[in-house]
Order: C-alpha cells, then sequence, then structure tokens
C-alpha cells in the first residue's frame, strides 16, 4: 500500500481541511421530520433510526487494495481510477462487488502526477462527452462518479456545463469532492435536474493514526448532527487500520453505501 507514506494521491489544496455542510439538506430533513410528526402523532412513536455514515475510499486501482477493504468489516465505497498504462486492470477487479464509483480525473490548479486521460478546462463537450462514454463502458454497473483532484476543472462553469450535460446522457450522476470552495457543480446539478451529493470531510490529510481517527470522529459528529455524512479517505495502509480498528466507535451509526443515501432515488 503506502509504507513509505511517498505515494500522491490527490492534489493538496487547504479545501481538504474543511469540513462542508449540506445546509439545503439539512433544512430538507427538518421540514421531512415536521411533515411526519403531523402525520402520525396519533400512532405509536417509532424508534429512532440511527444516523448513516458514508466511507469513500478513492483511487482504488489494484486487487490488493480490494481485499484490504472488504477485510475491514463494514460497507465501504470503493471509487476506482480509470485503466492506464500504469494500472491497466482497475476496471477488472471492480468486477463483482456490490456497488463501486468511478474516480474520474480533472485538472487541478496545480498537480505535478496527472493522471492520463485528465479533463481539462477549455476541452470541448465532444471531448468531454467520448471520455465520459468511455468510462461508462469500461464500469457499466456504475451510477456515481467523483473528481479525482480538478480544484481548476471543477471551478469552471462551460467544463461543469459540459459535464454534466455528458453525465447525464450516459446515466451517470456526480458527488462533489469539493477540492475547492469555488465549485459550480452544485448548479450545475440543479441545472440538470440532478441530486447534488458532495463529501463532508477528508479523514487522512495527514498519514497519522490519531489523526486520521480524529477526522472519522469528526464525520460520526457530522452524521449525528445532520443525519448522515460523507467521508473520503485513500488506501493508504494506514488509513484502512484505523478503520479496521475503529468499528467501535461506529457502533451506533448505520454504514452504508453512497447508493443508500436516502434521498437519492432508488434504481
Amino acid at each position: 500500500m503506502d509504507e513509505s507514506n511517498k505515494v500522491k494521491y490527490e492534489e493538496y489544496t487547504k479545501e481538504f481541511d474543511k469540513e462542508y455542510i449540506h445546509k439545503k439538506a439539512k433544512n430538507l430533513e427538518k421540514k421531512e421530520i415536521k411533515n411526519e410528526v403531523s402525520k402520525t402523532i396519533k400512532k405509536e412513536p417509532k424508534k429512532d433510526k440511527k444516523s448513516k455514515l458514508v466511507i469513500i475510499i478513492d483511487d482504488v486501482t489494484l486487487q490488493r487494495q480490494v481485499d484490504s477493504i472488504l477485510d475491514i468489516g463494514y460497507k465501504v465505497t470503493m471509487s476506482f481510477l480509470p485503466p492506464t498504462k500504469q494500472h491497466p486492470h482497475s476496471s477488472k477487479v471492480a468486477k463483482g462487488l456490490p456497488f463501486y464509483m468511478i474516480h474520474f480525473p480533472m485538472q487541478a490548479q496545480s498537480f505535478k502526477f496527472e493522471e492520463e486521460n485528465t479533463l481539462h478546462v477549455g476541452d470541448s463537450y465532444k471531448k468531454i462527452e467520448a471520455r465520459v462514454k468511455e468510462l461508462k463502458q469500461a464500469y457499466p454497473d456504475a451510477v456515481y462518479t467523483n473528481n479525482h483532484t480538478g480544484s481548476k476543472f471543477t471551478s469552471d462553469e462551460k467544463s461543469m456545463d459540459y459535464l454534466f450535460k455528458a453525465l447525464k446522457k450516459h446515466n451517470l450522476v456526480f458527488v462533489d469532492s469539493r477540492t475547492t470552495a469555488k465549485t459550480v457543480a452544485k448548479k450545475y446539478a440543479k441545472k440538470y435536474d440532478m441530486p447534488y451529493i458532495a463529501r463532508n470531510i477528508f479523514i487522512d490529510n495527514k498519514k497519522d493514526f490519531n489523526y486520521i481517527q480524529n477526522q472519522l470522529k469528526k464525520a460520526i459528529r457530522i452524521s449525528k448532527k445532520s443525519g448522515y455524512s460523507i467521508a473520503i479517505g485513500h488506501p493508504y495502509s494506514i488509513t484502512l487500520k484505523v478503520l479496521k480498528e475503529s468499528k467501535p466507535l461506529l457502533k451506533d451509526l448505520e454504514l452504508i453505501y453512497l447508493s443508500e443515501l436516502p434521498f437519492l432515488p432508488k434504481p
């Protein structure tokens, strides 16, 4: 995995250290709760449902990474990088999993380790649509995709308009990794009548056991406050160790795949 701590999976931006709270989702949840109460006044109260936590591991490419993630012992959403010369079998190792996502490379403001066929600001709709189609063919069971790096691309109006148009055409839903506060994903999700989904917190900006576990605790706090949260990490050996050894912290939560979030349309 990453024993040397030299692997660079993502660009680093200050947004990685910030929590993001879905304000609109919180307001909707309050309205739904209020409506539900008014409907069930004469019924016996239901037991409180557990808050939900989605943990996404980005940059998955290898079978050994998949095996280690499965060994954690609870539901973790894997997001796979597209096949390249460096990792030609990434789409093959995704086959047979109950759920997975596509980790879609997009242009960063500054990042030295760019993936092959990364989308760039200025790419035509034809080029973007062809890439979306290619990824859908490589990962035919995928419904969701999130951006790999992308701080420059996701903040560009025309690029994201083209992207959402292409995603809509190929039945893919975008999950905003929020590598920049200037992301316009929410605007174009609304334009194309798609759900807006965004991560709440990154857990492994520092490859340290206590740091990662504290970030996981923040994700738990957000879940309990808002009803759900989305945490993103990477397939570092230390990250997977923390997740496996932190099961007691998660006992009051329901660990779910991203597709099981209650506000998302069911297939």
